[in-house]
């Protein structure tokens, strides 16, 4: 049953705006135009505020810093930061000069790191002070990068471990007394962002958004759920990925709200934040959900001003959670590597409640069989998508068309997601048919891990693969096989993992085996090792029953 968003009015016009207009030049200039001092942005850690017409001329101001170092149109530059004031500039700033940010995941170190900012031919990288060893431990093997901008002081000490070719810049200097728009000609169609999404057989893919998407994309969230200009949106999830900075950012900027950010997720401060800048609407993780779910029941509970809040996916105590909070469950489904596509929202029954819900406008669905096929209502398959809207779904992986051509093979996006559409047209997620792994809100690519697990000096083979975890989401796990002689250290083998991989992706899980399990055409049966390691975790080594602990 293919599923159709409403038609459109005009092909060239989404939710009042001219499609060819939505560059970050017009778009902050219309925003303080009809906004003024109406407060955009209040950073929560230190109380800054910044209106719509800051925004706009503080991004002006430091465009122009960005193009006295040479940025300009079409320049590549990386982002490692926390979510700041700084950062967001930053991505509004390099959208005003048409240059394409590259915002890379905070735990990112290694050969990760040096992977993400080779590949996408990063030759400027803004770093957090605090994030700077990340950068330093790989700095020598960076040959691209021409120049690092450091947020934040950094002792000189620590600036002398660092590669001498590249120009070390204080990001502090960079806002100049101008505030025109920069005379850059930036278009529609100029590649905005490219967002590193997890590699399911492959290394991780770039996925390039359009200056034109990112708008499209909050215009879609603000209408399928019914945004207001008064809502506030509280952000603690990373501005380095889609949810908090397409699916929140660009939305309560295209709808004229406002935002209120957290450097990141504290269960302990959460409610007192939500509560302290009169949050309406919120986006959570399973994982999140779990553990505000599980901190001890308050009278207060219910003291909030949360009217949505989104959540992927909403747990099966979601009506409870509701009822002790005060606040209604919507769900977005939506992918880096498209954009989004269904949404349940307030107006759909309750009894739908964890459902992904019905296509959006301008979107079309099939579930299709592995041949392509169309399926009926209730069958189970892969979700496959395609848009009505010129630039509003993304242009592909950056540097890897093959990979673009196979998902979009026959015309529609392949998600990789495997679910059923009901008789009402409500889509529900199933599983993954790609081999990724989602832990604690993070994507993980097995084949990353495993790359790194590899050029371990014990390991002869290697499958990484995912196991149930007490927060509704995945644990890693990896079955290894060990080269002839040698035995497996486990503790040591977390420490190799902790300085090449991001936090996240360290197993938790280590099984040694002599071999793995291979069907005929020996490729490895990883639903063997899921299914066999579901049924008793105890069989595995647990780095966590250990008492090693792996954080950030």
């Amino acid at each position: 049953m293919t599923q159709t968003g409403n038609d459109l009015p005009s092909p060239d016009r989404w939710g009042g705006y001219r499609i060819s207009e939505l560059t970050t030049p017009r778009v902050l200039a219309r925003k303080a135009e009809q906004n003024g001092d109406k407060v955009f942005l209040r950073y929560l850690p230190d109380g800054t505020e910044l209106s719509y017409r800051d925004l706009d001329l503080q991004s002006n101001r430091l465009a122009h810093g960005f193009s006295s170092l040479g940025i300009g149109h079409g320049s590549h530059v990386a982002l490692l930061m926390e979510n700041s004031v700084d950062q967001l500039l930053s991505y509004f700033a390099l959208g005003k000069l048409g240059a394409v940010s590259i915002p890379l995941n905070t735990a990112s170190r290694g050969q990760q790191l040096r992977y993400l900012l080779t590949h996408s031919e990063a030759s400027v990288l803004i770093v957090d002070a605090a994030l700077w060893e990340q950068y330093a431990e790989i700095s020598a093997d960076l040959p691209l990068l021409q120049q690092v901008i450091v947020l934040g002081e950094l002792p000189e000490q620590r600036l002398a471990e660092t590669a001498q070719s590249v120009e070390i810049r204080a990001f502090k200097t960079l806002y100049p007394e101008v505030s025109l728009p920069p005379e850059t000609q930036v278009q529609f169609s100029d590649l905005a962002y490219i967002i590193y999404t997890s590699g399911t057989t492959g290394p991780s893919k770039g996925v390039m958004l359009s200056q034109a998407q990112c708008f499209l994309w909050g215009l879609s969230h603000a209408m399928a759920f019914g945004q207001r200009d008064d809502d506030i949106a509280y952000i603690c999830l990373p501005m380095f990925h889609v949810n908090a900075l397409q699916g929140a950012t660009y939305n309560a900027l295209m709808v004229n709200s406002s935002i209120a950010v957290q450097k990141r997720f504290s269960a302990s401060g959460f409610w007192s934040d939500v509560r302290s800048s009169g949050a309406t609407l919120t986006n959570l993780l399973g994982s999140m959900i779990n553990i505000l779910w599980s901190r001890p029941a308050s009278d207060d509970d219910v003291n909030n001003r949360l009217r949505m809040c989104m959540s992927a996916p909403i747990p099966d105590f979601g009506r409870d959670f509701e009822r002790r909070f005060g606040l209604r469950f919507i769900q977005s489904y939506s992918l880096t590597d498209f954009g989004p596509s269904h949404a349940f929202s307030l107006i759909d029954p309750v009894g739908k409640l964890g459902s992904c819900g019905r296509v959006r406008k301008g979107v079309h669905a099939r579930i299709v069989d592995e041949n392509d096929f169309e399926l009926p209502a209730g069958a189970r398959g892969e979700l496959v998508l395609r848009h009505d809207v010129p630039w509003a779904h993304s242009m592909g992986y950056y540097k890897m068309p093959d990979a673009t051509v196979k998902a979009w093979r026959n015309g529609w996006f392949h998600t990789g997601d495997c679910g059923y559409v009901d008789e009402d047209g409500y889509f529900w997620f199933l599983d993954r048919t790609k081999d990724a792994i989602r832990r604690r809100g993070e994507n993980i690519s097995a084949y990353e891990v495993e790359k790194i697990l590899l050029q371990h000096p014990a390991v002869q083979d290697v499958a990484v693969f995912a196991v149930r975890s007490e927060m509704a989401e995945d644990e890693v796990a990896a079955a290894i096989v060990c080269k002839a002689g040698a035995q497996l250290d486990q503790a040591a083998l977390i420490e190799f993992c902790r300085g090449e991989m991001a936090y996240y992706m360290v197993p938790r899980f280590l099984q040694v085996m002599s071999d793995l399990p291979r069907n005929a055409s020996q490729k490895i049966e990883k639903f063997k090792l899921r299914d066999a390691a579901n049924a008793d975790l105890s069989q595995l080594w647990d780095r966590e029953r250990a008492g090693i602990k792996v954080s950030r």
